[in-house]
């Protein structure tokens, strides 16, 4: 249970900067996306009671925003969701830490090789991701793009399909960063290497 707690004051922190047990009750009330995030990382607790509670609540939340995450995604610590509606993430994609998905994203696969996300990537509204691509760490996404091609680490990518469009100032619309100890993420370099 311990491992979920974290992942959840992860999210939390993200979008507050902060952990407190006020903070959580205010983001679970009033903030769909956090909602989502949380019922999402409850989904792989131990307790069978738990997790099973939450799989019937992120599957009711999932209908109601219009988001499909399921709960066997790879994702790391300080996930933020922009807004809760119209996301879709297919099962095999892998996120690293502090990631920003916003609402209208796609990561597809139709042959089960999803991308893989580094650590502080920034992913606009409306993107689509196709296919096994690799996101370096700190690359940012933009609105509307198309990824058909690796992005490198730092880069933000923009268009249809994306190409980089400037190496300034990598990962800079990711706010209040989770930098706990535990955090474990899926680097780049890790994709390379386990890539058919």
């Amino acid at each position: 249970m311990s491992a979920v707690i974290e992942y959840i004051l992860s999210d939390l922190h993200r979008y507050e900067g902060g952990t407190s047990s006020g903070a959580l009750l205010r983001h679970l009330a009033t903030n769909w996306s956090f909602r989502y995030s949380f019922w999402l990382r409850l989904c792989g607790c131990r307790s069978r009671v738990v997790r099973v509670v939450a799989k019937i609540v992120h599957r009711h939340l999932s209908i109601k925003y219009g988001i499909h995450i399921p709960a066997s995604t790879q994702i790391g610590h300080g996930l933020f969701i922009g807004h809760a509606v119209g996301l879709v993430v297919n099962h095999t994609a892998r996120i690293g830490s502090n990631c920003n998905l916003s609402q209208f994203t796609t990561i597809g696969s139709n042959h089960e090789h999803a991308a893989v996300i580094g650590d502080n990537v920034y992913i606009g509204p409306g993107a689509c991701i196709v296919e096994d691509v690799v996101i370096g760490s700190n690359a940012t996404i933009g609105a509307g793009s198309v990824v058909v091609n690796d992005v490198a680490e730092g880069a933000t990518a923009a268009g249809n399909p994306a190409r980089v469009i400037s190496m300034n100032k990598p990962g800079r619309y990711v706010a209040n960063r989770w930098s706990g100890n535990a955090a474990k993420s899926v680097t780049a370099q890790q994709h390379a290497q386990i890539r058919p």
